[in-house]
């Protein structure tokens, strides 16, 4: 129990330092190019301590929940003083407004790729390979009918069970190629092949340079499975699993770490747009409906495997779990939607763009673009985000996704 709760706080901490990261990443991009930041501040609510350094005031308050950096003009909206006025976040180019505000999503990305790395050169980084593995035996062992799933589990094999695939001259190392004259390409195939056959059948095997066709009499066995107790083939084999993790030298990791880092920028994109349709799956699980492992979670469900992670010893799926949080919060932040740093960007192109057309039309450039008007929209995708954020935390609490 206390390595769960150390994992919670540890990853809880590392979410905080990320958050806070965030921040420190429009600060310094800002103070950059000369723009005013008043405040920089780690938390939230009422401040414990805080100083001053040149123009800008640092601190921290109570409640350590990421943080918040104040650029002066940060819109034409914002009030400035006259002194702050020429210096104001608004009245800097497009492309350095774009460089702050993207700054903090970079801030992230650096992140993720630093953890991944330092994983990559220590513990390994996880093999993201198929979780179907080839038809290769690691070795053989005997068909007995199991009725439970106590039973089913259980790997020991009584005296004297029948050991079909040692009996007919299989062996650990063996790749199965085809079952009964059916060519199989997984473990999952030829377990399918096999469950479906019974008496003696031809086994197409690959035993180094060697092809070998081998009988093996296959019996039918009662066995348990989710679906329900059911009368299959069996041979008495397990498959190789390939390895968890890969481990590489300084030099190599770098190479490692980008494509595994490209890799994960996919899965995050793929789920990003599979995200309004896992929200009913969401509800469903607050109201006592078996929890998806693929729905959305909360900082607190990811706190929570994250400790579990840690209780386990599972240290590799923890930091795997932090990159892949800071990657999705980074990616989610540069969506074009206010209050989002993404739809900051949005508007500034939008301005630009906008003064571009009406320079090649003979006109002058337009004002600031009048936050006011988009106070409505900016106002449902809050609530809506705050409804989101209500659900996934309310189904973490009460039914949330467990390590296996």
């Amino acid at each position: 129990m206390l390595a769960y709760i150390i994992g919670v706080v540890l990853f809880a901490l590392g979410i905080c330092v990320s958050v806070a990261l965030h921040e420190a990443g429009h600060m310094i991009t800002a103070k950059a190019f000369g723009m005013k930041v008043r405040r920089y501040f780690v938390g939230f609510g009422p401040t414990v301590f805080s100083w001053r350094r040149g123009e800008t005031e640092y601190g921290l308050k109570w409640i350590p929940l990421g943080g918040f950096c104040d650029i002066a003009g940060m819109t034409a909206l914002d009030e400035v003083t006259p002194d702050e006025a020429p210096r104001a976040m608004w009245r800097f180019k497009t492309w350095k407004r774009t460089v702050v505000m993207s700054a903090g999503s970079i801030t992230h990305f650096i992140l993720g790729f630093v953890v991944l790395y330092l994983m990559a050169v220590t513990m390994g980084l996880p093999n993201l390979t198929p979780a179907d593995p080839s038809p290769v035996l690691a070795s053989t062992s005997c068909a007995r009918t199991a009725t439970t799933e106590a039973q089913a589990k259980d790997t020991t094999c009584p005296q004297g069970a029948a050991r079909p695939a040692e009996a007919a001259g299989l062996r650990a190392g063996d790749k199965v190629l085809a079952v009964g004259g059916k060519p199989v390409a997984t473990w999952q195939e030829m377990l399918a092949a096999v469950q479906a056959t019974s008496g003696p059948t031809v086994f197409a095997v690959q035993r180094g340079d060697q092809r070998l066709s081998l009988v093996v009499d296959v019996p039918k066995v009662q066995r348990w499975s989710s679906a329900g107790v059911r009368e299959v083939g069996m041979i008495g084999a397990s498959p190789v699993v390939p390895a968890i993790t890969t481990q590489y030298d300084p030099v190599a990791a770098i190479g490692a770490t980008f494509s595994f880092t490209g890799t994960m920028f996919a899965e995050t994109a793929q789920r990003l747009v599979e995200f309004p349709e896992r929200i009913p799956a969401v509800v469903t699980a607050i109201f006592g409906g078996e929890r998806d492992p693929n729905t959305p979670v909360s900082v607190v469900g990811a706190s929570r495997i994250g400790g579990e992670a840690v209780e386990q010893g599972i240290w590799v799926l923890f930091f795997f779990l932090l990159a892949s949080l800071n990657f999705f919060i980074g990616v989610f932040n540069l969506l074009p939607l206010l209050p989002l740093d993404g739809g900051h960007i949005a508007v500034v192109w939008y301005e630009r763009v906008r003064d571009w057309i009406r320079g090649l039309r003979g006109k002058a450039a337009g004002g600031p673009v009048d936050y006011t008007k988009l106070s409505g929209i900016t106002m449902v995708l809050v609530l809506i985000g705050g409804a989101v954020t209500l659900l996934t935390v309310t189904a973490d609490i009460v039914n949330p996704i467990r390590l296996q």
